[in-house]
């Protein structure tokens, strides 16, 4: 790459792609990367400010920033999703499918700290849809090593850094609790919220029952909702430490591995989660997941709608970003609650 003075350019094969912005009217390229460049450009140019352009020159040892940034596409583009062509020196990774949006965040953090290249995202774990734009990514300087982008394969590793996952579960059960709904003392206000959320993810409540706070008697009942084949298995209320609480109690005597009771999140400290031994999620909610537009609920859901294990540092992590607002316009998961 050369640097010329424009006048002087005539000729020569253009080896960035030109901007030009019109306020409130455009921005994009007035002249593309390998345009070779005429006597009447030269007045377009200067237009747009460019009294200096690069040129190329052959170099082995250097990349041009479309083909880097062809490079970060490979490492980071997975299942379900593909690439737009590179525009000005950046590619952006457009989803195929509504699923759930997964990262290896450890890989993408090696390589945006190798300095000279950049990979930006929307957050991970959250549900997207088909047209979304997942991430963006693009070299800082026109020109890049060779070697710098080695490096960079090297950093990500041999998987992509993002996958969008279908939501593969179907159906599930909900076991409301407490004495006062099974006595009929209150309404069972809190299952159409469990199921208006799990119809967001395409997955129908096929197993209702409701309970006495009687933990022999959700133990039971959620064994029985496992053994008609239900994706995932529900409880609803008596999850503090009440003394007439028994949710959790409950489900640890199904024999599911607790994962985690309690998480770093507001609303939703005292939800917890359990795994079959063949992978089902046994979840216990929380009473503000009845009253709180989003909670720990919202966070958790699309992972086990997809069939993502949710592991217990996972869950930890959520405390940086784990206090929700409650803001009186909701933009979740637009927001950083959660992340």
């Amino acid at each position: 790459m050369k640097k010329i003075k424009t006048e002087e350019a005539v000729g020569h094969v253009l080896c960035h792609d030109i901007t030009q912005i019109i306020k409130g009217v455009s921005k994009g390229p007035v002249f593309r990367k390998g345009h070779i460049i005429r006597e009447e450009d030269i007045p377009v140019l200067l237009s747009v400010g460019k009294e200096h352009v690069y040129i190329w020159e052959c170099d082995d040892s250097t990349l041009h920033e479309n083909d880097a940034a062809a490079i970060l596409r490979d490492i980071s583009l997975g299942a379900n999703m593909h690439a737009t062509e590179a525009k000005e020196g950046k590619i952006e990774l457009i989803a195929d499918r509504n699923g759930l949006l997964t990262i290896r965040w450890q890989g993408l953090q090696a390589v945006n700290s190798l300095g000279e290249m950049m990979i930006a995202s929307r957050h991970g774990g959250f549900a997207v849809k088909q047209g979304d734009v997942l991430a963006g990514m693009r070299v800082i300087p026109l020109v890049i090593s060779k070697a710098k982008m080695e490096a960079a394969k090297a950093a990500a590793g041999t998987e992509p850094l993002f996958n969008v996952l279908p939501f593969t579960a179907k159906t599930a059960g909900v076991v409301t609790t407490g004495s006062e709904v099974f006595k009929g003392r209150i309404a069972d206000t809190f299952t159409p919220v469990i199921e208006d959320k799990l119809a967001e993810y395409g997955i129908a409540v096929t197993q209702h029952v409701t309970l006495a706070d009687d933990p022999a008697a959700i133990t039971a009942a959620i064994q029985d909702m496992l053994a008609q084949s239900v994706d995932m298995v529900f409880c609803t209320g008596g999850m503090s430490v009440d003394p007439d609480d028994q949710t959790p109690l409950a489900i640890k005597n199904t024999g599911a591995r607790i994962v985690s009771y309690g998480a770093p999140v507001l609303p939703g400290a005292m939800f917890l989660l359990a795994y079959t031994g063949d992978g089902r999620p046994v979840a216990g909610l929380p009473g503000c997941v009845m009253y709180s537009k989003r909670t720990i609920f919202d966070l958790v859901l699309p992972s086990l709608a997809a069939g993502v294990e949710v592991k217990a540092d996972e869950l930890a992590r959520l405390g940086e970003g784990g206090l929700c607002l409650n803001c009186p316009v909701c933009t979740f998961p637009n927001c950083g609650f959660g992340k």
